[in-house]
């Protein structure tokens, strides 16, 4: 008998629950590799040692070389993988997450087909930012406006609050130094509640690119996610970075704490149930992959059965 060599692949029912892992690394200029059921990250300061299965999201910056076995362990994990620029602030590609159900995604792609279940959607993400107002009567265009007057506020108000100076959102995609301090935070710290975000949607089986307010990208449902976060955690967050270290590593300095802030807060936890529920989907811990035939009259029908023609 073959010797098999490493640890044996996880069941899924041993993995750490998504809402109970940390919210993200990132790492750039090391060598990835596996030792066991842990990612070995040796970089000029050393070796350091990292569990699988308790990360979310993991962005690989420049100067990553990853093994096959390291990469072979992040997808058994169900850890997302996400490669990044420097200093995490562009996303260039994105790994396989865990979950095999397509129990959300049915429910999304059936949610998104239909304009009056989109529509639907659309006003319950604008009802969790307006807590106080009944916006289910309000048409798209009312809701973009009275969206675009809210964020226009909370700018202001962090502005206010922390005395850093602020004018409009700008910044040139490839040229991040080319912006004002608190545009180069905001941006930092937007992709990491993007990060983050896409780590949840498909780690939870749905799809990132169906949007009910974006559209037409493949990360339009990350956008309309993440919009239900930002005037608590990216916003502010910016603003207090750049009050406290002004030009000093702005990238760096925001990510740690969009970190903190992302554990501190529970984030995971109820972006999960936010997403179940922007779905119409129980509320269950883990949503199971089973899998099934369709017939047309029938419904569904059992997988890995042998069937026969009609008549045999």
């Amino acid at each position: 008998m073959q010797k098999k060599f490493g640890a044996k692949k996880p069941e899924i029912g041993e993995l750490s629950k998504i809402s109970d892992r940390v919210t993200f690394l990132y790492l750039e200029h090391a060598k990835l590799n596996r030792v066991d059921s842990a990612i070995s990250v040796v970089d000029s300061q050393g070796t350091v040692y990292i569990p699988a299965a308790i990360i979310s999201v993991l962005f690989l910056g420049p100067g990553v070389d990853v093994t096959h076995r390291a990469m072979e362990l992040m997808g058994e994990a169900g850890m997302s993988v996400v490669w990044v620029g420097e200093e995490g602030v562009r996303q260039y590609a994105h790994g396989r997450a865990l979950n095999h159900s397509s129990t959300l995604l049915q429910a999304q792609a059936k949610l998104v087909s239909n304009n009056r279940s989109r529509l639907k959607v659309a006003r319950k993400m604008y009802q969790m930012r307006f807590p106080g107002i009944d916006v289910s009567n309000l048409t798209m265009q009312q809701l973009r406006g009275k969206e675009g007057a809210r964020v226009r506020k909370v700018y202001q108000e962090q502005s206010q609050k922390t005395g850093v100076s602020w004018s409009r959102r700008e910044y040139k995609v490839d040229d991040f130094e080319a912006s004002t301090p608190i545009n180069q935070a905001l941006t930092a710290a937007h992709q990491a509640l993007y990060g983050l975000s896409y780590s949840v949607i498909v780690a939870l089986g749905a799809s990132a690119g169906l949007g009910f307010v974006h559209t037409g990208h493949d990360l339009s449902f990350v956008y309309d996610f993440s919009d239900l976060y930002k005037a608590e955690y990216s916003i502010p967050i910016a603003f207090e970075v750049v009050k406290e270290y002004g030009k000093e590593d702005i990238s760096t300095h925001t990510r740690y704490a969009m970190r903190d802030a992302f554990k501190d807060g529970r984030l995971i936890e109820r972006m999960v149930k936010d997403l179940k529920y922007l779905l119409d989907v129980e509320d269950q811990t883990e949503v199971k992959a089973v899998m099934n035939l369709w017939d047309d009259k029938k419904g569904l029908q059992k997988f890995g059965v042998q069937y026969h023609e009609l008549g045999e």
